[in-house]
């Protein structure tokens, strides 16, 4: 008897702490579960569903990079000769950390890399070594706008040769190309979700004609063309970009023809135009299109790395500016915004020892007033932003 009712006892004790431990575990994850909210807080944010799934607008960026002209005096080459050939990396150095940082960076390589088969050479029929291409690469430049007043210099084979050395190092290029079929493939470059085309043409080729028939070798200006070209970028890419050779050398505002034509690429559906060919900079300003939409406009980058020297000539720089894809359900709209320029100089003594440097740094590479110069150029390229 004693022994079914010490079981007994023995039953209901452990029955009730059963549910005593049961309840305790239960009030301990309700407590665990009210304070969640602070976590959420302090944490990384949950991965955001995809449009479709959310029904909400997913936003994917990219960072755009632009410099200016490449252009490489014979005094340039010279200076980067060394025992084993060339090396241009030097000049570059002290950018790369800037040129580095957007996630695709155009350049304007205006002289021909034909190699020294073809005869190096400088103004006004240039040639340039093709170390030149390994230096820009090197630096963090990801496509070079070839279309430009010194396309031709060399004629066909300066364009051949040029693009056989950008083919072989996987540099894309736009603007001269080697058959019909180059030339009707778009060139379109895709970071972070974001789809980028790049179209690149010229105002002509200092007098020299385009071979009869190739017509292909180079873009020249033409509205139509540019266009059917526009079309069908917008058809294949999220946005499009335009590097143009325009304008007239040495002056520092754009004319009327480079903002007629500005207008025409922004109502065609261009996002960025970046212009090249006054060798010194001009500002960047907004335009709007005729669909609403807001059109980043850069007259001109001026030379990045060049043997001119004073009058502006020497002061380059590097725009960025960033692209939001919006994707939601009922299609994908791009947003420009945020451009940022960074003035550089070309420092040399006494033609040697050419290097770009930062412009606000330039005072201890030889520039007087630097500090001074720097506040100028600033308020010269961003004064037509400003609301």
């Amino acid at each position: 008897m004693r022994k079914k009712r010490y079981a007994l006892y023995v039953f209901i004790i452990s029955f009730l702490l059963v549910i005593a431990s049961s309840l305790l575990i239960v009030r301990m994850y309700q407590s665990k579960g009210t304070g969640s909210s602070d976590a959420v807080q302090t944490s990384a944010p949950l991965p955001q569903k995809k449009a479709s799934e959310a029904g909400k607008e997913l936003e994917e960026k990219v960072t755009l990079g632009a410099i200016g002209d490449i252009l490489i005096h014979d005094r340039v080459y010279i200076d980067a000769m060394t025992k084993e050939g060339y090396d241009f990396k030097p000049m570059l150095a002290s950018v790369k950390d800037i040129l580095i940082q957007p996630d695709l960076l155009l350049a304007n390589q205006e002289t021909v890399l034909g190699g020294i088969e073809l005869g190096l050479s400088g103004y006004p029929a240039f040639n340039s070594p093709r170390e030149v291409g390994d230096a820009i690469i090197d630096s963090g430049v990801d496509i070079v706008s070839t279309a430009n007043n010194h396309s031709l210099d060399k004629g066909e084979k300066g364009i051949q040769s040029a693009i056989g050395y950008m083919e072989t190092t996987s540099l894309p290029y736009v603007g001269a190309f080697k058959d019909p079929e180059d030339k009707k493939k778009l060139r379109i470059l895709e970071e972070n979700g974001v789809k980028i085309a790049y179209l690149s043409y010229t105002y002509g080729t200092n007098g020299i004609p385009v071979p009869e028939g190739k017509d292909y070798l180079v873009n020249l200006i033409d509205r139509a063309a540019m266009k059917e070209e526009i079309r069908r970028a917008r058809q294949n890419a999220d946005a499009v970009v335009m590097s143009i050779h325009w304008g007239n050398e040495y002056e520092r505002t754009p004319n009327n023809s480079q903002k007629d034509l500005a207008k025409f690429l922004a109502d065609e559906g261009v996002d960025v135009i970046f212009g090249h060919h006054p060798h010194v900079l001009q500002p960047m300003e907004w335009i709007e299109a005729e669909d609403g939409r807001k059109t980043l406009i850069v007259y001109s980058l001026g030379n990045f790395l060049s043997g001119q020297v004073r009058d502006y000539k020497d002061i380059g720089g590097l725009v960025t500016v960033e692209l939001t894809k919006n994707v939601t359900p009922g299609g994908n709209s791009i947003t420009v915004s945020n451009p940022e320029f960074t003035p550089t100089y070309v420092a040399s003594q006494a033609e040697q020892n050419y290097r770009v440097v930062l412009l606000k740094n330039a005072g201890s590479h030889g520039l007087p007033n630097a500090e001074e110069k720097y506040k100028e150029i600033m308020a010269h390229m961003n004064g037509p932003l400003s609301p």
